[in-house]
């Protein structure tokens, strides 16, 4: 059996302000096997960057509030102190950053800043290092790294410093890799690109992965399993399969909505879902979703939980509209979002 290599248990993630008290995270669980990819896909403030900082240990301070657990290879990273999750940031979890421009240092080198990476957990020389920068970013498809590595990070390209990012993510070879957001402002060739390439690079290096983003068709190809995020909370959970020809959760069939079709006449405008994400502070009674969701009913007013109401236990979803409702309404919901549109 496939080792498992991450169990997040019940994650909830809050953060003191004057205004009162913000759940970023409210009740995340999940699973990962070595060898798999999870995508979490979700609108802007749905919690999904702060999950991933968190199983990084990058959330802490004093205004922060941790419940549940993430549990690495047995050891629960949240009991750890600052100095002891340093040592599993790189040899164990590495992470690509949303914008790379701003994670990487505009007056070092790129092959410095990775050789730093590097050193900081092995006992390597300069040469070293720099050699096995310069091997990084050939795996990673930059041309010519042996004089590419001495560049600055304006030298570079969108698609050149994150696949730099990923090169520094990858450089001491990390079972984990938690990619947020890596394709952000990328045009579509390039990202086809960056997720074949955190695709190879899985295999090679046999790591799972983490692919954070709000676009459903990046994780289509790439992800085994997705978890749709809505307001800290996880609202669908299935296969890649079972969420793209059988979802469950209105939310989900806006997100799908939202792509363009290449089967339909292109719309005038894309669709886009009513309204906004609620205040993480004063959350709406009952279903998160309530407000924006036009197949709200009574029940709404209550808390659903996250279960399974389908033959497949794995496919879990937060509603309270039932099955037959779901599918006789699901198509009507997203083909006429895209005909509206």
């Amino acid at each position: 059996m496939a080792e498992t290599l991450l169990q997040v248990k019940d994650l909830k993630v809050q953060f003191a302000t004057e205004d009162g008290m913000v759940k970023a995270v409210d009740g995340v669980s999940f699973e990962l096997e070595r060898g798999k990819v999870l995508g979490i896909v979700g609108e802007s403030g749905s919690g999904k960057s702060v999950t991933a900082m968190t199983l990084m240990g990058l959330t802490g301070g004093v205004n922060s509030r941790f419940e549940g657990e993430i549990l690495y290879k047995g050891t629960d990273l949240l009991t750890l102190s600052d100095d002891q999750m340093q040592q599993y940031r790189g040899p164990e979890l590495g992470m690509i950053f949303q914008d790379p421009m701003t994670s990487l240092n505009p007056v070092y080198r790129i092959g410095d800043q990775i050789a730093e990476a590097i050193r900081t957990h092995e006992k390597i020389d300069k040469r070293g290092a720099k050699n096995r920068s310069v091997e990084l970013l050939r795996a990673v498809g930059i041309p010519n790294p042996e004089a590419r590595v001495d560049d600055f990070p304006h030298q570079f390209s969108g698609g050149m410093r994150q696949r730099a990012m990923i090169a520094m993510a990858l450089s001491c070879n990390p079972d984990l890799l938690i990619a947020d957001e890596p394709t952000t402002a990328l045009d579509v060739t390039i990202q086809a690109q960056i997720i074949e390439l955190i695709g190879r690079l899985k295999d090679d290096f046999n790591s799972a992965v983490i692919m954070i983003t709000h676009d459903l068709g990046v994780v289509a190809d790439i992800a085994d399993e997705i978890i749709v995020m809505y307001a800290g909370q996880v609202v669908e959970q299935a296969s890649t399969r079972d969420l793209f020809y059988d979802p469950q959760h209105p939310y989900t069939w806006g997100l799908l909505g939202s792509i363009p079709r290449l089967d339909r006449p292109r719309p005038d405008r894309l669709h886009s879902i009513k309204g906004s994400p609620p205040s993480l502070i004063n959350l709406p009674q009952g279903c998160a979703f309530r407000p924006r969701c036009q197949h709200a009913f009574n029940r709404c007013m209550e808390r659903p939980a996250l279960e399974s109401h389908l033959d497949v236990a794995t496919h879990l979803d937060r509603c309270w509209l039932d099955v037959p409702y779901k599918r006789s309404h699901r198509d009507e919901t997203i083909s006429g979002a895209t005909e509206a549109a």
